[in-house]
């Protein structure tokens, strides 16, 4: 079964799923050539006697478009995330979950999946733009940062911080660099 890779951006009020809440996010399917299957995206309810962490609401304090894009239209994670993972089970193959940074994105999506939907079916499937990118230019991982990676592996999309705009750029990006990698072999 081929592989679809489920580029995914969150937006949160902290650093840790349960104490703190998982706000907004979004997925957007890619095959391996670059072809945007499917996006799904949804805004949160808070978690009961989850609060924001007062670092987090301070940067949110300088985003009020982002802000008021993920507090519109919010809905009980209950409902949202199995909603979720049907739509993960409906893509025409294997979910790979592609993030910047994966190891942010994943423990939310993955505690919400778990917690809300019983199931999550990345498995434990997540590709690391940031860690790919250090592997591609051979430099360490504090220097693979976007600002150090190849003008010509980005699109021309926004990164606004709407968890649906970032994940479809971020997933352009992982599409351009996994074209490039593959062609070099």
């Amino acid at each position: 079964m081929r592989e679809i890779y489920v580029s995914t951006d969150v937006e949160t009020d902290g650093r840790i799923p349960g104490p703190n809440s998982m706000l907004s996010f979004a997925s957007a399917a890619y095959s391996g050539e670059k072809k945007l299957l499917s996006t799904f995206s949804a805004n949160l309810e808070t978690l009961p006697g989850a609060s924001a962490h007062p670092d987090t609401a301070a940067w949110w304090a300088t985003q009020p478009e982002a802000w008021a894009a993920c507090r519109k239209d919010l809905e009980p994670p209950e409902a949202v995330m199995p909603r979720y993972a049907a739509w993960l089970k409906s893509l025409p193959g294997s979910p790979v979950f592609v993030a910047y940074p994966a190891g942010f994105d994943f423990l939310w999506i993955y505690w919400y999946l778990i917690r809300f939907a019983g199931e999550s079916p990345f498995s434990h499937s997540a590709v690391d733009i940031k860690t790919f990118a250090m592997a591609m230019l051979k430099k360490p991982f504090r220097d693979s940062t976007k600002r150090n990676m190849p003008k010509r592996w980005f699109d021309p999309l926004p990164h606004t911080h709407v968890a649906l705009d970032d994940a479809i750029e971020q997933g352009a990006l992982f599409c351009n660099m996994l074209k490039e990698n593959l062609e070099r072999e």
